[in-house]
């Protein structure tokens, strides 16, 4: 299940990336394509500029790196059983796994573009008509709700937040830093249910948007 739900995604976001058309309509912008950088020396899909942050974040995620060990190479298949074929354990030292380690870099990249989406929803709400609910911007900030549970209960933010302490004294700026490292440990103890519920939102916001651009589903407004 593991495999076929990154497969799935995968071949989705891939297809959109390089479609390079309706990602965006009115005042709705796909997340494949935010921050949308068009320039004029760029010929291709302004998504290839913006994607490999996102999908390096992912990539390099605590969560996703087990289960796609697992459910793609089988090393290891489970806790308690060995590595296949014999080999040494290497961890993440040798090439290309090694580029692991660069996930805390991603997540400050990733930060950005999330702060994008956050703005995206912002214009989504209060179009240039007035402000509008509708079924397609409470999508897309169900799905920036989510993405930004994934990113706050991300290991490397708990790490930034509380990382560097080895515990937190009474003074008041450390109890506020215990309070925000508490709420970054609450959402980490879920990190699997919001990986997954903000990667099934993305590509369902963005399919959600790619059809009303087409007029296979309605703006469904409600005021």
């Amino acid at each position: 299940m593991v495999a076929l739900g990154f497969t799935i995604f995968i071949v989705y976001a891939t297809f959109r990336a390089f479609e390079n058309a309706h990602y965006e309509v009115g005042a709705y912008l796909s997340p494949f394509y935010s921050p949308k950088l068009a320039f004029d020396w760029w010929k291709f899909s302004p998504a290839i500029l913006i994607l490999w942050i996102p999908a390096g974040f992912r990539a390099t995620c605590y969560y996703y790196r087990k289960a796609y060990y697992r459910a793609y190479f089988w090393d290891p298949p489970g806790c308690s059983i060995g590595h296949m074929g014999g080999h040494n354990y290497t961890g993440e030292t040798k090439f290309p796994f090694v580029f692991q380690n660069a996930h805390r870099y991603f997540f400050y990249l990733a930060t950005i573009v999330l702060i994008f989406l956050w703005y995206d929803v912002y214009l989504a709400f209060f179009q240039p008509t007035g402000f509008v609910v509708s079924g397609i911007n409470l999508f897309m900030l169900l799905n920036v709700t989510l993405l930004s549970g994934y990113s706050g209960g991300c290991h490397a933010c708990r790490h930034l937040v509380g990382g560097r302490l080895d515990c937190f004294s009474k003074c008041e700026s450390t109890k506020q830093q215990f309070k925000l490292w508490h709420i970054v440990t609450k959402l980490n103890e879920h990190h699997m249910f919001w990986a997954w519920m903000s990667l099934f939102s993305v590509g369902l916001t963005d399919l959600l948007i790619r059809s009303y651009s087409l007029g296979i589903v309605q703006e469904m407004r409600l005021f």
